[in-house]
């Protein structure tokens, strides 16, 4: 994968919430377009601000075709859990579960949404 790029209704908050939350740097932006391009050196991430706010739909992951959700790779299970309590601090996101196994283990994985809405995986898979 090159990149993957995400609408967002709310782009100031969904850019804060990848570079102070998540720790994506900003690559670039485009204000005409407008949008950031980000990346933690691992995956790029480009933010577009939707061109209407106010017709936007929200996206049902069980009817509509589209991303359903982006998962991010976390160094371990610890860091995951430091993860966890980190965005329980914060007040631009919205936890769907906190860390659980993933089927039967050893992996873990919890699910966010972002300010704007996109559900987010973090995920650690103990080697």
């Amino acid at each position: 994968m090159d990149h993957l790029g995400l609408t967002v209704s709310d782009l100031n908050s969904s850019k804060a919430f990848f570079t102070d939350v998540l720790g994506f740097k900003v690559l670039g932006n485009d204000p005409t377009y407008p949008a950031y391009f980000l990346s933690n050196k691992k995956t790029t991430i480009t933010l577009w601000r939707i061109k209407n706010n106010e017709k936007r739909v929200e996206f049902n992951r069980a009817k509509n075709v589209g991303l359903h959700h982006l998962a991010l790779s976390v160094k371990s299970i610890e860091k995951l859990s430091r993860l966890h309590k980190h965005l329980k601090m914060q007040n631009n996101n919205t936890i769907e579960f906190a860390p659980e196994n993933l089927g039967k283990g050893p992996a873990q994985h919890m699910m966010i949404r972002e300010p704007s809405g996109n559900r987010i995986e973090f995920i650690a898979r103990p080697i």
